[in-house]
């Protein structure tokens, strides 16, 4: 008999509380409960985000709105959890969370996660491109975590946050963590053809000299990227919250494979499918005849009359993951969704997307996605209290793996 696809859910929900780990002076904290809609930010505090295939709503009693954009931010956005919030206060953690300016939103819900207000930075542009940081509150003897993904523009916001990491240090913070939900660069990992540069080594490099004293990535390229960091590196995964999203759905088991859209990304998949009622696996085998040309030659595996998951870490230009679905539509398949953690959508990526060969797109809130990319396809997740939950681990010197067992 046929069973619905599900896993381990102690996996997922670890991230929701801080029972597991629980402070020396702090209570736990009651479990909170779930919401998993189709096609909406998926944020596990107090109340849903009321998106739209994750689009902010129009609030007009909302008092507060983030980067001053005009989105309104939800009402548990608003009013953090005041219980949480006390205690964070009444323990003075100094525990301090700033945002640059690549994706405000994000920060903030990490930093209500926490209970804790996002700190007052100034950061501005003169007129000649040069950036300007000052910290607009005392840092010193505190725990600072820097959120700053640095996605496209990624020379901006890569030099921003090396800024910001300058600003800390001269400000005597104790420890200053760069939150990198989506780490540029890290596909120049190393030299395919002569003369090469490596730049993902290069940008550790800058990272470290800058004065960061850890890092915490999500959804590294190759998980060599690590090793090119002197510093401690945190990596953790948007796994969790994707997998999470597909087991609410009514998928059966046995309908399902998990397809990886290359060779390199079958260890990715794999582990993907375990976790999905250990689903079969298929591997669509590609050509590249140049950076972002992909050419889709064969298929490993059956999916005829299947509904296919295609595994990514990232969706750059869409070609590698568009022409593998046309493949597997070719091939029988009768569902294809695509699900990655990181949405980078370089032209021509929402025209492939939205042409009708998948299902569903699911990705998470790693890079902010602009207005003019959204489409009916496309499913947005927070990765909010992931990355909150690991922030608290990593001030608290708890363990970070245990999160993904």
């Amino acid at each position: 008999m046929s069973t619905l696809l599900h896993w381990n859910s102690a996996s997922s929900s670890s991230f929701t509380s801080r029972n597991h780990f629980p402070h020396p002076h702090l209570p736990p904290i009651k479990p909170l409960p779930r919401f998993s809609p189709r096609n909406a930010v998926r944020c596990k505090l107090i109340e849903p985000l009321k998106f739209d295939n994750g689009r902010a709503a129009t609030n007009q009693g909302a008092d507060m709105l983030i980067g001053g954009s005009g989105t309104a931010i939800p009402s548990f956005l608003v009013s953090p959890n005041a219980r949480v919030q006390d205690l964070v206060n009444k323990n003075d953690t100094r525990l301090r969370i700033f945002s640059g300016t690549a994706n405000p939103p994000l920060a903030q819900e990490i930093a209500c996660y926490l209970g804790l207000e996002l700190g007052k930075i100034k950061i501005k542009r003169f007129a000649d491109g040069e950036i300007y940081v000052q910290l607009q509150e005392s840092v010193r003897g505190c725990d600072v975590f820097l959120v700053q993904p640095t996605c496209p523009p990624a020379n901006e916001n890569l030099m921003e946050l090396l800024i910001m990491i300058d600003a800390c240090r001269r400000a005597s913070a104790k420890n200053i963590t760069a939150v990198i939900p989506y780490f540029g660069y890290a596909r120049a990992d190393r030299k395919t053809q002569g003369r090469e540069s490596i730049a993902a080594k290069l940008v550790a490099n800058l990272i470290t000299e800058a004065g960061a004293n850890r890092v915490l990535a999500c959804d590294l390229h190759s998980g060599q990227s690590m090793g090119y960091f002197d510093i401690p590196v945190d990596h953790v995964y948007g796994q969790p919250v994707i997998l999470d999203y597909l087991a609410s759905k009514t998928i059966c088991s046995d309908d399902l494979v998990v397809v990886s859209p290359d060779v390199g990304g079958v260890a990715r998949a794999r582990a993907f499918a375990k976790k999905l009622s250990d689903a079969p696996l298929a591997i669509v085998d590609k050509r590249r005849h140049g950076h972002n040309v992909a050419e889709v030659m064969n298929l490993i595996g059956d999916v005829k009359g299947k509904v296919a998951v295609m595994v990514d870490d990232m969706i750059d230009t869409a070609g590698t993951i568009s022409k593998g679905a046309a493949l597997l539509h070719q091939e029988g398949a009768r569902e294809v969704y695509a699900c990655s953690t990181h949405a980078v959508f370089s032209p021509p990526a929402i025209e492939r997307l939205s042409s009708g060969l998948f299902q569903e797109v699911i990705i998470t809130n790693t890079i902010p996605v602009a207005e003019q990319n959204y489409f009916p396809q496309l499913t947005v997740l927070s990765v909010a209290n992931l990355l909150g939950e690991t922030v608290w681990r990593v001030h608290d010197d708890c363990s970070v793996s245990s999160i993904f067992l």
